[in-house]
């Protein structure tokens, strides 16, 4: 399919399938201004308030040549900001007056943060009963842990996943990214939507708990329940404990990443690399043998791939229809022509007259197209026009339809 084909039926005045949905944010750090930030790629009206001191807008690097912080920009476009102090009364009493008037609030504070400044779920259910309220926390909203305190690594340790990652005789290793972190906002922006679609259906609101914790058990590929049987799985670096071979292979001038998951893959992968005798041989013909033989089955393609440059060794395995790719980096990736047609780096014009590319929303829609409609706003930007006031509708303009 082509681009042009998927998008023939788009509507051209298209902000994304949320439009008219109204979304509060009282974030902080990551994981809750990422939800907010799905929410808003979406076309969800977002409003973020911002407290007095805030340093999202001050964590290093900036992106060159904007003077701006690549934390800030990244998940605060296509939303708006006021300023509100929400340990002050006058700040609660502006706060609850925007509840009244949105579908959806998020907030990511410790548990019972909100609760203590009066304008948690209680308050707000009273100034909206059919609210949906959404809580991301490093524990969860209830249980023994929930009073602690949390960051991104140290759910990645706490959750089992940072022992799995790494290679077996080396140390854990943290994700590089913010993965609690993601994976929790991902969560709670498909929680929001769901309680929201409830709502539709029934006239009811209801306290959405998410967990960071939680999204990283969910999203362990099943293997909390082999610990629980008695089977505690190992670390295993870049190979898997199903398919021989799936690894890192060391070429003249990188690395390639090769998994062979199906025998007939494996026939193939025996003619590409001068050893046909093996496709049939005892100890590789199936993948239950090449399983307790993987040490000899990664001998026979690392010698291979030891001797030729990344790009003809993908060649030449890609044009036997085997799952092959180069171990790139970020750097490389940006610059992919399949990258760039999918919209996944924006340039975008940031609140300064600054430009950058910024990482596009993930799901296409073919009918209600999204898009990055502006940067991020200079936090506060938007308390003169919005605090306090109905704030309906959306105020960013739709444009570069696909």
């Amino acid at each position: 399919m082509r681009r042009e084909d998927f998008y023939r039926e788009a509507q051209r005045d298209s902000i994304g399938p949320l439009a008219g949905v109204r979304v509060l944010g009282v974030t902080k750090v990551w994981s809750g201004p990422l939800a907010t930030c799905v929410l808003a790629d979406l076309g969800a009206d977002v409003v973020d308030i911002e407290l007095p001191g805030g340093r999202d807008g001050e964590v290093p690097p900036d992106i060159p040549g904007t003077g701006l912080s690549w934390f800030r920009q990244t998940v605060h476009r296509n939303k708006c900001s006021v300023g509100v102090d929400l340990r002050e009364p006058a700040g609660r009493q502006t706060f609850l007056d925007l509840v009244a008037d949105v579908d959806i609030v998020v907030e990511n504070y410790k548990p019972g943060t909100l609760d203590g400044w009066g304008i948690g779920y209680v308050a707000c259910r009273q100034r909206r009963p059919d609210i949906v309220f959404v809580s991301i926390s490093g524990w969860g909203q209830y249980g023994p842990n929930t009073h602690l305190p949390a960051y991104d690594p140290v759910i990645q340790a706490a959750s089992g996943w940072m022992a799995l990652n790494g290679e077996p005789d080396g140390q854990p290793v943290r994700a590089p990214t913010f993965l609690a972190d993601e994976l929790a906002g991902l969560h709670a922006a498909i929680g929001a939507l769901a309680a929201l679609a409830h709502r539709d259906r029934t006239g009811e609101g209801q306290h959405v708990d998410v967990a960071m914790m939680d999204a990283m058990l969910f999203s362990s590929s099943g293997l909390p329940t082999l610990a629980a049987t008695g089977v505690p799985p190992a670390r295993s670096g870049n190979e898997t404990d199903f398919v021989v071979p799936s690894n890192v292979y060391p070429c003249v001038d990188g690395h390639l990443y090769l998994a062979v998951a199906l025998d007939k893959h494996w026939r193939a992968l025996t003619e590409v690399v001068g050893r046909p005798e093996l496709a049939d041989a005892p100890g590789f013909r199936r993948n239950r043998e090449r399983l307790a033989n993987r040490d000899a089955v990664n001998a026979v393609v690392a010698d291979w791939c030891a001797t030729r440059p990344v790009a003809v060794a993908v060649a030449a395995l890609a044009g036997r229809g085997l799952v092959v790719s180069p171990v790139r980096t970020m750097a490389d990736v940006v610059t992919d022509p399949h990258v760039v047609e999918r919209d996944m780096l924006v340039d975008t014009q940031l609140h300064n007259g600054t430009a950058a590319p910024l990482v596009g929303p993930a799901v296409k829609f073919s009918r209600t197209p999204t898009r990055i409609r502006t940067g991020a706003p200079v936090a506060g930007a938007h308390t003169r026009e919005l605090g306090g006031s109905n704030h309906g509708g959306d105020r960013q303009s739709a444009s570069n339809l696909p």
